[in-house]
């Protein structure tokens, strides 16, 4: 089972930290690690990630303006919730939140009251850094926990997977900044498409890169696809130059270096339900779902593509192939 990673605590002269954030700690079950100055610190930080950095301030704020700003200068931690433990309110509260701190305790903060911001400073960390940066849509962690919590339940539903063709060359000839827009459009058309039609039922997350899912009810399969297929072929077009959009394709060189035609972007999903079948886990599902994006690549224009195999598919039981079409065909 993995371990919790610990508090990192820089109390300068190593002294008890406020009675509040002690309690807490030890009932979260959050394990501790102490250091004394702001080279041990970003040096903790940069091994791994702790769950949270408790910042002793209270003898003297420059030692922790430098520690915070390092900490929060740098990419890999600046994402670790970093609380400043102060004295007073007054004039501390507000430099440390200048310097860069997520929360402030002082000797003042009521304990309850300290509690509640405390858990409500990792849950905000956690909302955060399970969200894409470009397009903040919940990631990897949370796209499983959500298929998870779906499979848990007797209600028909969809996992969507959403891949763009030709993206790659679309990067090389526009630009990455280009590229990083268009993942943006595909992630707004998702997003509006699914909580359109679906509201409350219907979830996108984002993969990384051009891949993204979305589950839906298995019953809004067909209309929502559509739409989202209609919508990104009337969008797609405008990306590109007009020379490109004109002729629907550009010059490109493949791995070889060689040249050849590029079509302009289309958009392959792949889907799998569980109306027919019985899910074993939510990599079992992502399996499948992967099967069908392949699948749906392979054929021409934009298109969802959505599979039909009735036969119970385990780690132990050997899984139809492709060579017979497992799905039907939607444009």
């Amino acid at each position: 089972m993995p371990t919790t990673p610990p508090a990192v605590l820089l109390t300068p002269d190593g002294s008890s930290l406020l009675e509040a954030v002690e309690a807490w700690l030890g009932s979260a079950g959050i394990p501790r690690e102490l250091v004394r100055d702001p080279d041990a610190l970003m040096a903790r930080c940069l091994r791994g990630r702790p769950r949270i950095l408790v910042i002793d301030a209270r003898d003297g704020m420059e030692l922790a303006e430098q520690a915070c700003r390092r900490v929060k200068s740098d990419s890999y931690s600046a994402v670790v919730p970093t609380v400043v433990l102060c004295r007073f309110a007054s004039g501390d509260m507000e430099r440390a939140f200048a310097f860069g701190a997520d929360e402030v305790l002082t000797e003042q903060t009521p304990p309850a009251e300290a509690v509640s911001r405390l858990n409500a400073t990792l849950a905000r960390s956690d909302r955060d850094v399970h969200v894409h940066p470009s397009t903040r849509l919940p990631g990897t962690d949370v796209i499983e926990a959500c298929i998870t919590s779906r499979m848990a339940t007797d209600a028909p539903f969809a996992v969507c997977y959403a891949d763009l063709d030709h993206f790659k060359e679309f990067n090389d000839r526009y630009g990455y900044h280009e590229g990083d827009r268009v993942i943006r459009v595909l992630a707004r058309i998702l997003h509006d498409v699914v909580k359109g039609l679906c509201g409350e039922g219907g979830f996108v997350g984002h993969i990384g890169g051009d891949d993204f899912i979305y589950i839906i009810p298995a019953g809004a399969v067909q209309a929502v696809c559509s739409e989202i297929v209609e919508v990104f072929d009337l969008l797609v077009p405008v990306q590109y130059s007009e020379a490109d959009r004109r002729a629907g394709y550009f010059f490109g060189k493949d791995r070889r270096g060689q040249l050849h035609r590029v079509p302009l972007m289309t958009l392959s999903i792949g889907v799998v339900t569980n109306e027919r079948r019985r899910f074993t886990s939510a990599w079992h599902v992502s399996e499948l779902a992967t099967e069908m994006k392949a699948y749906a690549k392979s054929l021409n224009g934009s298109v969802f593509s959505v599979d039909r195999r009735a036969e119970p598919v385990t780690p132990d039981a050997p899984r139809a192939g492709l060579q017979t079409p497992p799905s039907l065909r939607y444009r």
